[in-house]
């Protein structure tokens, strides 16, 4: 029997892991980084192991210091969570070397699954239907696009999609660099891009006694930068046939190598319903918990007994009802998806039935830039697909998140999208929807009104006594901005003995005011605001939806100036490659001159515009704050 478990991981899937040992009654041990020393999944350890630095590669992917730890603190067994070293071999082996329990498959498994060349062939002997891999040397104009993709990994990472051949090249050298940074491998290769797809993956659980389970399909086909952002079980619009072929390849999958504990098949369902095998994960998914919640099943606790050796029964429960999950990122959807970091002042969501959080942040935690930025997963159970993104896309929007920008209002509108409502939705959804990632942006007058709120609040909590000077004076003035180089909304208005006077608000009466909270009038609907200063960020949540503004001062500081053509750092990262270019050089209009690492995603610092390269201030490894000057280039004269 397994009595205390070290979690080799952190934030949302420690604590998921350490709920269902706590259920169980087993100890608990948590590692961190300096980076973590305060965060959630240290609190909640019943002991906990600093791990010194703050990188990842110092950290979370030292085996040896994590096998240290779990000997240290008297943990008998180690679960990876997922990401990090969940499907590292070497570590693995580490673990039983070490006389813990690993709590995953053989590290042979991995070992067999860690290749995605490997796995392929192995997947196509058990007869289980594989894509044709392509020669990069015999790619041409009609197999294009393609898909440049690393051997080893996942989460996206050294993925390249290949529409002009005379790129091909250039984005192999790219994603064999990512890769090689990413995983320690180099290796990539070469698929038809089948544009409109599906990713459909079939969650498997098997014991050593030769049971395998095949627990229901879940769709992930919402992604962005191959990444995904939601799932959900049983995946829409599929027929019987079709899900009988996924489960019985997924089920011959696991047969074919061994495999015991929790595991997931992907595939790529091609239009026309072809399924295609694209690699088994060998660990548990980020997007469990929609498993979970149609069949009841805990499936950590189902891992930890099959590492002890239990055996399952012989046939899985029958999913009931249907279960979404939405991934909470601290990031931009509408700059590239850029991560977000700062202080998360506020996170809290409705508690409804059939509502689950699994969050590894709490409110006053800072999200830093180290690590991946999700905040939290949003799951949603109900007995219909509608009601449950129904009740997921609500949830979602009464959120209060006061802090960095995260993509709540992206999920909610891909949630309240009329196609992905009826089920049609790819791999491509956020490409052919592009308007979804800007958003056609809020109501106007709404965003006047949220802005109104906030005016009055900050005169309430400013005035004497908490009262209002009931004279006529000129009207009091406030400017606010939604983000940064938009036009600010100017709010004027002025307290008369008949009541509110707000030029541009006809007819709004104003019910109720105090500090945080404003009650209005507009046509005749009653609207209450909360509203929640944090240095000059204002918050207000409302019916109306949540509005984010930046207060801006009446006499604006000069500007700052730096030299035309700089290239800022969008976010703070470390400089990991930089392109073929010198200070001299001519560049061309987007092309990438260096590329920065921040939150496990690389991003691409291309040229503005086509001119001279006058200065290039990154160099491979340097950090770099928000706002610093990376390179310079000087735009050629219009002719």
């Amino acid at each position: 029997m397994i009595e205390s478990v070290l979690v080799a991981n952190r934030g949302e899937i420690a604590r998921r892991v350490f709920r269902t040992c706590r259920d169980l009654g087993i100890a608990t041990v948590a590692v961190y980084s300096d980076a973590d020393a305060a965060a959630p999944h240290v609190r909640e350890a019943d002991s906990a192991v600093r791990l010194p630095g703050n990188a990842p590669a110092d950290t979370y992917l030292r085996g040896d210091l994590i096998v240290a730890a779990a000997k240290a603190a008297g943990a008998d067994a180690v679960h990876p969570g997922y990401g990090f070293l969940s499907e590292n071999a070497g570590f693995a082996r580490a673990v039983l070397d070490a006389g813990l329990v690993w709590i995953g498959p053989s590290p042979d498994v991995i070992e067999a699954m860690g290749s995605k060349t490997r796995a392929k062939n192995i997947m196509a002997a058990a007869s289980v239907p594989v894509l044709t891999g392509l020669a990069p040397e015999s790619i041409g104009p009609d197999d294009l696009p393609v898909l440049v993709k690393a051997a080893a990994g996942g989460g996206g990472r050294g993925m390249r999609i290949v529409r002009d051949l005379a790129l091909l090249d250039e984005e192999l050298a790219a994603a064999r660099a990512e890769a090689a940074s990413a995983f320690g491998d180099g290796e990539v290769f070469v698929e038809p891009f089948v544009e409109t797809g599906r990713h459909i993956e079939v969650q498997v659980l098997a014991d050593a006694h030769g049971t395998v389970w095949t627990l229901g399909e879940r769709d992930c086909s919402v992604q962005r930068r191959h990444q995904k952002v939601i799932e959900e079980t049983p995946a829409p619009g599929i027929d019987d046939a079709l899900r009988r072929t996924l489960h019985d390849a997924a089920a011959a999958a696991a047969r074919a190598i061994g495999y015991t504990g929790a595991g997931t098949v992907e595939f790529l369902v091609a239009p026309g319903g072809r399924p295609f095998f694209l690699e088994v994960n060998t660990r548990l998914q980020v997007e469990h918990p929609v498993t979970e919640c149609v069949t009841g099943l805990d499936l950590v606790g189902l891992q930890l007994r099959v590492a002890e050796g239990a055996a399952l029964p012989a046939e899985p429960p029958a999913p009931t009802g249907h279960a979404i999950e939405a991934r909470l990122y601290a990031e931009d959807p509408a700059r590239g998806w850029q991560p977000q970091s700062g202080v998360l002042h506020r996170m809290e969501l409705p508690v409804l039935p059939g509502l689950r959080l699994d969050s590894g942040v709490e409110s006053g935690d800072t999200i830093g830039v180290h690590y991946d930025p999700m905040l939290a997963k949003v799951i949603a159970w109900a007995d219909t697909r509608a009601e449950a993104v129904r009740l997921l896309a609500r949830a979602l929007e009464r959120a209060r998140l006061h802090g960095p920008v995260t993509n709540r209002d992206l999920l909610v509108r891909v949630l309240r999208h009329p196609e992905f409502a009826a089920g049609r939705h790819s791999t491509a959804f956020l490409e052919q929807h592009s308007s979804i990632l800007a958003g056609d942006g809020a109501d106007a007058g709404s965003v006047r009104l949220a802005a109104l709120a906030a005016a009055l609040s900050d005169a309430s909590g400013r005035s004497a006594f908490g009262g209002w000077r009931n004279v006529p004076s000129q009207p009091q003035t406030k400017s606010y901005a939604t983000v940064p180089g938009a036009e600010p909304y100017e709010v004027r208005y002025r307290l008369t003995r008949s009541g509110l006077d707000a030029p541009g608000h006809p007819g709004v009466r104003l019910l109720h005011v105090e500090r945080g909270h404003v009650v209005l009038a507009a046509d005749g609907v009653r609207r209450a605001f909360d509203v929640a200063v944090y240095g000059d960020r204002v918050h207000v949540d409302g019916s109306l939806g949540a509005f984010a503004f930046t207060a801006l001062p009446r006499f604006p500081e000069p500007e700052s100036g730096t030299e035309p053509g700089s290239l800022l750092a969008p976010m703070p990262g470390t400089v990991i490659r930089i392109g073929e270019f010198s200070v001299g050089d001519h560049v061309e209009a987007g092309r990438p001159l260096l590329w920065l690492e921040a939150m496990k995603m690389e991003h691409r610092i291309t040229s503005p515009a086509s001119g001279t390269l006058t200065a290039l201030h990154a160099e491979v490894g340097r950090q770099v704050d928000v706002g610093a000057v990376l390179a310079v280039v000087k735009e050629e004269a219009s002719p």
